[in-house]
């Protein structure tokens, strides 16, 4: 039996029903969070990270739930062109098509310029730019057969200096361009290509790393630096839905208040 509500005329447009979408990095997070907003509104959903144990758990939670939507978990390494074109194969095969790609997989960690490796610098560039470029690029045809959605995921380190995070905010930054000139590109296929910076997101990362849960979070407070998961996902069904057909190249910064220099008055 279906969970999801019924749908009206007003909110119609907001809805991604019917549609099947690759959210890569989904094991946990915002990833995960997007998977379960999009099986809920009847999104045929693949799952997928560089461990198939990490995403079982969450594809068997999603149909175990009676949502709508389906979801299938696959392990992917999206530095991996081979395993990127294999996982693209696959949601066609067990699904019929593509409508939504959501490049969500990335990595950093926090190291003064000086004393990043080469292999260091290579990994995150890969996992974050390299990703990304595999999963759309492997993804094209599916994409524009039809019309499509690309959904990437920058972060606010990518647009503006980053401290101790360089290979990330660079990463980054080039998403975001790369998001912008492929809208270009593609408009004409009927694909739309957009962004979304978030700033800090009360993950499990981040719970590990600053001890702020999304309990402890009150949705209800505008002035707030850090957001939830469901926040992210909110912003990520709009872009994937017909609400946001004229929202073509954007980058979507998520990050509560925006914090002011030091030298700034108020």
């Amino acid at each position: 039996m279906s969970t999801r509500p019924e749908t009206d005329a007003s909110t119609a447009q907001f809805s991604v029903d019917g549609d099947v979408a690759i959210i890569t990095g989904s094991s946990s997070g915002i990833g995960k969070g997007i998977a379960k907003r999009f099986a809920a509104d009847g999104v045929d959903v693949v799952v997928c990270s560089r461990e198939q144990a990490n995403v079982d758990p969450v594809a068997e939670a999603i149909n175990e739930s009676e949502l709508p939507g389906e979801a299938l978990a696959l392990e992917c390494d999206v530095t991996d062109r081979e395993a990127v074109e294999a996982l693209v194969e696959a949601t066609v095969e067990q699904f019929g098509g593509l409508d939504v790609l959501v490049n969500n997989a990335g990595a950093s960690f926090m190291a003064d310029f000086d004393d990043i490796s080469p292999n260091g610098w290579k990994t995150i560039v890969d996992i974050n730019l390299h990703g990304t470029y595999h999963c759309t690029h492997a993804a094209e045809e599916y994409l524009k057969d039809g019309g499509g959605s690309v959904i990437n995921f920058a972060s606010v380190a990518g647009q503006r200096g980053s401290p101790l995070m360089s290979p990330y905010g660079a990463a980054k930054a080039a998403v975001v361009n790369l998001t912008s000139t492929l809208s270009y590109e593609w408009a004409h296929d009927d694909v739309r290509v957009n962004c979304i910076a978030p700033g800090f997101v009360a993950t499990p990362g981040v719970e590990s790393q600053m001890g702020v849960s999304a309990e402890n979070i009150d949705r209800e407070e505008v002035a707030r630096r850090i957001g939830t998961v469901d926040e992210i996902a909110d912003i990520t069904q709009f872009l994937a839905s017909p609400a946001a057909s004229y929202v073509v190249g954007e980058t979507i910064t998520a990050q509560g208040v925006p914090q002011l220099s030091e030298d700034r008055e108020i």
